[in-house]
């Protein structure tokens, strides 16, 4: 790897000469990237995101979390105040601060889609049990483990939760939680995705047999392109970091790409370079370097 003042070399070049495109739009994933273990933000993460923008870069928060869990940044919010929450299924203006942000964009998860993807799962996977994430509600089946820092809003079976009939039909559902108590996380992924299809998108970010799923075409790589698209920034000068396989499609989408020292197998095959693990500041450490001209 390096130490805490070098980044290494990449593992493979960007397709785009992108290492010599300034930068315009950092995008980071938080648990496992930005924050530390202990789920905070280092003075010297905190320094150098203020550097970032005092310096014109955008800086996107770009995380599997839903919109109510951002008080963890909610401090460090700079010029724009937006966040990608949900795996891509919510674009939020976080300028409220917790408990009062603002939805800007919602990438919902049709019902009848949702409906499917509980049915195939079960089949495929007995033993399944899900939990329903939508704008601001969160419900769950009854053998749900506790996996959130929240109470359930109510505890009834999917299909029910899901039903036309539902009380929860007055939000958009964003995500869909599948839980298997036993199978592989990574097992889990490769057959949750062979058997929903294009159905839904499937990933996960969490170290237990959890897969989360979103609309059709929904991941932190299609939304954040959206969002830079409104802003004339080409992915060329896109910087972005992650950690987990929900951030694979964000960091082979972007100019340039990071993956973090505690990173999964497969993020360090998508990125086009490495940093430090996040509890020494690796988001930190490339930010620096990219402002200060070494990289």
């Amino acid at each position: 790897m390096r130490d805490n003042e070098r980044v290494t070399s990449a593992i493979r070049e960007p397709e785009t000469p992108a290492a010599t495109t300034p930068p315009r739009l950092i995008a980071t994933d938080l648990d496992g990237t930005l924050l530390r273990d202990d789920k905070s933000v280092s003075p010297r993460t905190v320094a150098a995101l203020a550097a970032a923008e005092e310096a014109g870069i955008e800086v996107f928060f770009v995380t599997g979390r839903p919109a109510r869990w951002m008080d963890v940044v909610s401090d460090h919010v700079h010029g724009h105040g937006l966040a990608i929450c949900g795996n891509g299924a919510a674009v939020v203006d976080l300028h409220g601060g917790p408990g009062a942000h603002r939805f800007v964009k919602v990438r919902e998860l049709p019902r009848n889609n949702a409906l499917e993807v509980v049915g195939l799962l079960r089949d495929a996977a007995p033993g399944t049990v899900y939990a329903v994430e939508q704008t601001y509600g969160f419900y769950q089946e009854p053998a749900y483990p506790k996996l959130h820092m929240e109470v359930p809003d109510d505890l009834a079976p999917a299909e029910e939760l899901l039903a036309d009939s539902s009380p929860t039909t007055a939000e958009p559902v964003l995500k869909i939680l599948a839980f298997h108590p036993e199978m592989d996380p990574d097992a889990f992924l490769t057959l949750g995705r062979l058997a929903i299809g294009d159905r839904a998108t499937v990933t996960r970010s969490s170290p237990s047999a959890l897969l989360e799923i979103s609309g059709p075409g929904v991941s932190k790589a299609s939304t954040l392109a959206l969002c830079c698209a409104e802003r004339g920034i080409s992915h060329e000068e896109v910087v972005a970091f992650g950690d987990m396989p929900n951030d694979v499609e964000m960091l082979t989408w972007a100019g340039r790409s990071y993956a973090m020292g505690n990173a999964h197998p497969d993020v360090l095959a998508a990125a086009s370079g490495r940093t430090v693990a996040n509890n020494d500041d690796g988001v930190a450490v490339v930010i620096e370097q990219l402002l200060n001209g070494r990289m």
